[in-house]
C-alpha cells in the first residue's frame, strides 16, 4: 500500500520547506520509499498524491533502474546498507543524511553533472561551510557515486566529482582543514582543573572532571575512549589498557590497541569507584560540555578538549620519547601527523640538547 506524508522543516536562513515521503510497505517493513523537498506546501501535496497514483498503477521501481533513480534514492540505498552507511563513522553518517536535504538529492543520477556538484558546493560556502567542511560533503558523495553500480547493480558508471574536484580547488571551495598546533599555555591548565574542580564539588556533580582531564592528557586517548575502556581491559601485569575501536580510516572497527597507562594516569584510573563495568562511566558528551562552560567562564578562546590530546603527545615528545614509542600510546598508524607535532617542537629540543652537551 503506497502513501505519502509531508514534513515541514527550516533551513538556516529561517525559509520553510516541505520535504514530501512517498513510501510502500509489505508485511510491516518499507519496500520502496522515495522523497523530494518543495518550496510550497501544496506542490508537496501534488507531487504526493500524483507519486502514490503512480506506484499503486505500476508497481515498485525495480532496483537497476538507473533512469528513475535519484541521487536522494541512492544516497538512502547507501545509508540503510549495514555493510556500508551501518559502518560508517558519525560524521560521515552525518553529512550523508544532511545531504539528503539538499537541491542535489532531487536530481536523477542520469543527468547529474560535475555542474550540480559545483553548485551545491557554491551553496555551501555562501551558507557559511568552510572549504575543509565542504571538502568532507564531496569526499562522502563521491564513496556513495562508487557504490552504484558494483553494489546495488545501477548502471551508473560516470562520478562528476571526480570532474569537479580540480575546479572545486582552483575555485578555493574545498580544501584540507588547517593543522592544529594549539596547546594549553602559561597557567591555562592550572585554571582549568581549578574551575573543573570547584564544579565537581557542586553537590549535583557526578563527573570528577579533573581526574578525567588529567587522565586524558597522560594517556592521549580521545574522550570518547575514556569513557569506553573498562575494568576487564585493564593489563595489571603491564600497567596497560586495551582501547577498542581506535579511530582509524583504514578500518572502522576491530582496531583494538593494548595502550601503557605511563606515570600517574595508572593511579588515576585504579582510585575509581569500581561502580560500573566502565572504568570511567560517563557519557564523554556531558565531559566535553563541562570542559567547555569552565574553559568559557574562564575567558580562555580557542582551547578545544581534543587539544589535551596533543598536549600529551607533546610532553611524551618533551621527555625525550620517540615517534614510535609515543604513536605506542595515541594509537597513530600513520606518523606524519605525529612527526608534524614532533616538528614543531623539534627545534626547541635541539637548543636544549645543545645546552646539555655544553655541560
Amino acid at each position: 500500500m503506497a502513501y505519502y506524508s509531508i514534513e515541514k522543516r527550516q533551513r538556516a536562513d529561517g525559509t520553510l520547506r516541505y520535504r514530501c515521503t512517498v513510501g510502500v510497505k509489505e508485511g510491516g517493513k518499507y519496500v520502496y520509499r522515495e522523497n523530494r523537498t518543495f518550496s510550497k506546501q501544496a506542490h508537496a501535496k501534488t507531487w504526493g498524491a500524483s507519486r502514490v497514483s503512480d506506484l499503486e498503477t505500476n508497481g515498485v521501481p525495480v532496483a537497476n533502474d538507473s533512469n528513475k533513480i535519484t541521487v536522494g534514492g541512492l544516497l538512502k540505498r547507501y545509508i540503510n546498507d549495514p555493510n556500508l552507511g551501518g559502518k560508517s563513522g558519525r560524521t560521515k553518517r552525518y553529512v550523508l543524511n544532511m545531504l539528503l536535504d539538499c537541491d542535489i538529492s532531487e536530481i536523477k543520477l542520469t543527468e547529474f553533472s560535475a555542474n550540480h556538484v559545483i553548485d551545491h558546493c557554491r551553496h555551501r560556502s555562501a551558507a557559511g561551510a568552510g572549504p575543509s567542511t565542504v571538502n568532507h560533503d564531496v569526499s562522502y558523495l563521491s564513496s556513495v557515486l562508487v557504490s552504484a553500480k558494483p553494489v546495488y547493480g545501477i548502471d551508473y558508471t560516470n562520478n562528476p566529482v571526480i570532474d569537479a574536484r580540480p575546479i572545486l580547488l582552483q575555485m578555493g571551495l574545498i580544501g584540507k582543514s588547517k593543522r592544529r598546533s594549539r596547546r594549553p599555555v602559561s597557567d591555562e591548565l592550572d585554571k582549568l582543573l581549578a574551575g573543573l574542580e570547584a564544579r565537581g564539588d557542586h553537590a549535583s556533580a557526578k563527573i570528577p572532571f579533573v581526574d578525567i582531564l588529567n587522565f586524558s592528557i597522560l594517556s592521549c586517548m580521545r574522550i570518547g575512549e575514556v569513557c569506553k575502556i573498562r575494568w576487564d581491559d585493564i593489563d595489571e601485569n603491564q600497567k596497560a589498557v586495551i582501547v577498542r575501536d581506535r579511530k582509524d580510516p583504514r578500518k572502522k572497527a576491530g582496531n583494538h590497541m593494548l595502550v601503557p597507562l605511563l606515570g600517574d594516569a595508572w593511579d588515576i584510573a585504579q582510585k575509581q569507584p569500581k561502580t560500573s563495568d566502565l572504568i570511567f562511566p560517563y557519557n564523554s558528551r556531558s565531559v566535553s560540555a563541562g570542559f567547555q562552560r569552565v574553559r568559557n567562564k574562564l575567558g580562555i578562546d580557542d582551547l578545544r578538549y581534543h587539544d589535551l590530546r596533543r598536549e600529551g603527545a607533546s610532553r611524551l615528545f618533551e621527555a625525550g620519547f620517540s615517534i614510535e614509542e609515543v604513536a605506542q600510546v595515541t594509537g597513530h598508524r600513520s606518523l606524519n601527523v605525529l612527526w608534524q607535532v614532533y616538528t614543531e617542537l623539534y627545534p626547541k629540543s635541539l637548543h636544549d640538547k645543545y645546552q646539555i652537551s655544553k655541560k
